[in-house]
């Protein structure tokens, strides 16, 4: 049997990995915040963006490369950052870094991964990108720009969605503390999970280390804060001018829900706008992303990441179609790495290659430059 046969969609993944991860650690990446409203409506909105069915086309194989901001991909998909990776499966940032670079797509390692970049970014390969949770302090700030660039990471996406915590009330009564500590109720759970308990045993607990290397704090904080709460700020347009004028590369800003916002942050010299709700982690109270992209997509010519609710290989069609330019997921390949390893990151990337041709076949697009408008 191939791994196409026992797992041909990322929901096949995702019910191995609840099984294989303890049950703190699937609350804190499946959760969202509130009553979970918001991540529940990106998927509802999702399922309303409808794509015309096309007929007699004859044979064609569609093209699903993509060019953006100047590298030329072979599919419109990258890998999004997830704070925390190394808790989801032991190893997971460095798993991910070897998929993109082995694949040629774009691998997101956040401020608060469990690893540095230094360990990380030269496994990325030439399209490794650094996520910045944004230092109140200048020097820091600095440093850590400066650690980035010579890690070998190339472009910086800066996330605004994330001005104070969320509550995260399921991540919260799965019992996680920052940074993680198997209490007794928790290590019952990771007993009965030994593939990543073994895991944990070779890597040692997850920890924010690059915001420890600035810190002594070795208080435990709730799941829902950690130690980068009390370093960072929330930024301002200032606080964005500054990055601009220190970071030599592009510089994307992720968490923009907000169509008026577009034209400001071109104005800034922003090189492209990353629209997301994080995935309803943050605020149950907005719109889901994919209602906002076309908006977006009206308000601005700068390029377009999208991301919140992504399932499946119609899921990118559906928001290219609407007007992104790129896609980005985060969960998918966490429940692929959790239920099968290193090489499950890589059949989440084969999972939506197989949907995205199946589905153009359908539509009759030969390319991602001509998607068929949508019905919706």
């Amino acid at each position: 049997m191939t791994l196409h046969t026992r797992y041909p969609a990322i929901a096949d993944l995702k019910r191995r990995a609840r099984r294989r991860i303890p049950h703190f650690v699937w609350e804190y990446l499946d959760s969202a915040t509130g009553v979970e409203a918001t991540q529940a409506r990106n998927r509802t909105e999702l399922d309303k963006v409808l794509l015309q069915p096309s007929i007699l086309h004859g044979e064609f194989t569609p093209d699903l490369s993509t060019t953006f901001l100047g590298q030329t991909y072979p599919l419109p998909v990258g890998i999004a950052p997830v704070g925390m990776s190394g808790l989801i499966w032991p190893g997971a940032e460095q798993m991910l870094a070897r998929t993109a670079a082995r694949e040629n797509v774009p691998y997101t390692l956040s401020t608060v991964a469990s690893q540095l970049p230094e360990d990380v970014g030269p496994l990325a390969g030439k399209h490794a990108w650094f996520q910045l949770y944004p230092p109140r302090d200048p020097e820091i700030r600095k440093d850590i720009l400066n650690r980035a660039r010579a890690s070998g990471f190339t472009t910086l996406v800066l996330t605004v969605d994330v001005p104070v915590a969320s509550r995260r009330e399921r991540q919260t009564r799965g019992g996680l503390t920052n940074p993680p500590k198997l209490t007794p109720r928790l290590a019952l759970q990771a007993a009965q999970c030994p593939a990543w308990l073994n895991g944990i045993r070779k890597t040692g607990m997850p920890r924010l280390r690059l915001m420890e290397s600035y810190s002594d704090i070795k208080t435990a904080l709730p799941s829902n804060q950690h130690i980068g709460y009390l370093l960072r700020t929330s930024p301002d347009w200032d606080y964005l001018t500054w990055l601009r004028d220190h970071w030599d590369g592009p510089l994307i800003v992720k968490g923009v829900g907000n169509p008026d916002d577009a034209p400001r942050l071109a104005a800034a010299g922003v090189d492209a706008i990353w629209v997301s709700n994080h995935a309803g982690r943050q605020f149950d109270g907005g719109p889901a992303s994919i209602e906002v992209l076309p908006q977006m997509r009206a308000a601005t010519n700068l390029p377009l990441i999208f991301d919140s609710g992504i399932a499946g290989g119609l899921d990118v069609l559906r928001a290219l179609a609407l007007g992104a330019d790129f896609v980005m997921l985060g969960r998918a390949f966490h429940y692929g790495l959790a239920a099968l390893g290193e090489p499950g990151a890589a059949h989440v990337l084969d999972i939506l290659r197989a949907d995205m041709i199946s589905n153009m076949g359908q539509i009759g697009a030969r390319d991602l430059k001509n998607l068929p408008g949508t019905l919706r």
